[in-house]
């Protein structure tokens, strides 16, 4: 018998922060997410969707991209369409990292930040990042198809102390 339970089809990933003080470089975080198939769920992602792109199907989008952390509500948004993505597909991590444009920052650096992850109107997590101060990259959740096809979410918390390009290298490591 099949399970009654649909699981998560559609979610939100959304990001805030306070914008930097007035004559220092400004604060730009990012969302990423990584995919990895059934048959190679950690390691290298079968391709990453960021600021500067979306998922070859369409499935994972971002929505809204900030460079500052200026304006109302959330800076940056990302839309998951797991019900969308091809049955490939077992795994989607998700993480938030800093652009280091001048100075090295951490967490810790930013003021008042801000992870809100959506299924519609309900809040299924959220996190302000205060529990990895010291680091300039973490995953925030992971997505995971279950055997009957339905994706359920974790979420976890996992700081680094890594660049941008690093960090997409080790967001699919296998849990410790």
């Amino acid at each position: 018998m099949s399970s009654l339970s649909k699981g998560l089809r559609k979610v939100q990933v959304t990001l805030k922060w306070d914008p930097s003080p007035i004559g220092a470089a400004a604060h730009d975080l990012d969302i990423v997410a990584a995919t990895y198939t059934a048959d190679a769920p950690h390691g290298t992602p079968a391709y990453l969707v960021h600021f500067d792109s979306r998922s070859p199907d369409g499935t994972i989008t971002l929505d809204r991209d900030s460079r500052t952390g200026q304006g109302f509500g959330a800076d940056e948004v990302m839309t998951l369409e797991l019900e969308r993505l091809a049955p490939a597909y077992a795994r989607v991590v998700v993480g938030v990292v800093i652009q280091q444009q001048t100075a090295e920052k951490t967490f810790s650096d930013i003021p008042n930040t801000g992870i809100h992850i959506l299924d519609g109107p309900v809040e299924l997590a959220s996190d302000d990042l205060s529990g990895v101060p010291d680091a300039s990259a973490a995953t925030i959740a992971e997505f995971t198809r279950d055997d009957s096809g339905a994706w359920r979410l974790r979420p976890v918390l996992h700081g680094f102390t890594a660049a941008p390009a690093e960090f997409a290298g080790l967001m699919g490591t296998a849990p410790a």
